[in-house]
């Protein structure tokens, strides 16, 4: 007799299933149970049993669980939805509405670029044009202590007027219709107009059309009836003012006769002037020298009278700087 162990015993397909084999199977089952519910929770769309048990071979989806990038090393998936064409005829997918991912679910986001918008810059109100100022033309008949040196300096910076050969600006000149008009469209930087004139006096090839044109188109200057202009007469003190207040658009006074009294010559003024006098006189635009009270109103302007009376319309206008002068400016006491 030996001391060998015993054979071991074998195993039979009879043995009787134990409580430690149910157990397991519970564990089991259950752990199958979790998973199909979990999947269900995730994607209900995956198993559609009405469609599978109609025999419906349409288009379905299946979820492919791919980890997203900024998912790696974590447990949580992006589903991405992966189409499985159909194998009979073509039906037409009906459009999945989008869904709020599920907990424990990342979106994908796709980033959509956003371009800044401009800012906003307040709008600034236009203002009236710088005028170009240059170096003053010093005239040698000019002199320091001119009553309109002032007004003639600052005119010749901005090559409103100009000299005569030798820098003599000859300020005791009378003036014609013809130059006053050119003087205007100088100083407001109004563009010439160029082409033929209306009026029967002017010739054809005459040098004053463009400016003569301007000034009629912008309400400064008019002509005399019968189309008549007289582009080289001597030009009135008178009209230089009615042409400046028509041009400026001034209103007259509410009480224009009152104004007009601070004149001593008064009376000579022309009825068809007197509303626009005041009203230049009014506005500061006048300018009277050697007597302020004096207008003088047909008498004819000069050269250095017509370059201080534009300026102070360039004052009014708000495009010049005022100068003092006991000559020029408000209307006299």
């Amino acid at each position: 007799m030996t001391n060998s162990p015993p054979p071991d015993p074998q195993s039979s397909d009879n043995t009787p299933l134990g409580f430690d084999d149910f157990i397991g199977i519970f564990v089991a089952f259950s752990a199958i149970g979790a998973i199909i519910w979990w999947s269900l929770a995730r994607n209900p769309d995956a198993f559609n049993f009405n469609r599978i048990l109609s025999g419906d071979r349409a288009t379905t989806t299946v979820p492919l669980l791919i980890p997203s990038p900024e998912a790696t090393g974590r447990e949580e998936e992006v589903p991405r939805v992966v189409p499985v064409p159909p194998t009979d005829s073509p039906e037409v997918p009906t459009p999945v509405q989008p869904r709020t991912p599920a907990r424990g679910q990342v979106p994908v986001i796709v980033p959509v670029p956003i371009t800044p918008a401009s800012p906003t810059v307040p709008s600034t109100p236009a203002a009236s044009p710088t005028p170009k100022v240059g170096t003053p033309i010093n005239f040698v008949d000019v002199p320091q202590d001119f009553w309109a040196r002032p007004y003639i300096t600052a005119l010749s910076a901005r090559r409103v007027v100009n000299g005569y050969a030798g820098d003599f600006f000859r300020p005791n000149q009378p003036i014609t219709r013809a130059e006053f008009a050119a003087l205007v469209q100088a100083a407001f930087d109004n563009k010439p107009v160029p082409g033929t004139t209306e009026y029967k006096d002017i010739p054809t090839n005459f040098w004053g059309i463009p400016a003569i044109n301007s000034a009629t188109r912008s309400g400064f200057m008019e002509g005399y009836p019968n189309n008549i202009f007289r582009p080289t007469q001597q030009i009135p003190r008178v009209q230089v003012l009615v042409a400046l207040a028509s041009g400026l658009g001034l209103k007259p006074p509410a009480s224009p006769e009152q104004v007009l009294q601070s004149y001593q010559d008064a009376a000579q003024i022309p009825d068809y002037a007197r509303e626009k006098v005041a009203a230049a006189t009014a506005a500061g635009i006048v300018a009277n020298y050697p007597e302020r009270n004096l207008l003088n109103p047909n008498r004819n302007a000069s050269r250095a009278e017509v370059t201080a009376m534009l300026y102070q319309a360039l004052v009014q206008a708000g495009q010049a700087e005022p100068i003092e002068s006991q000559y020029v400016g408000n209307a006299p006491q």
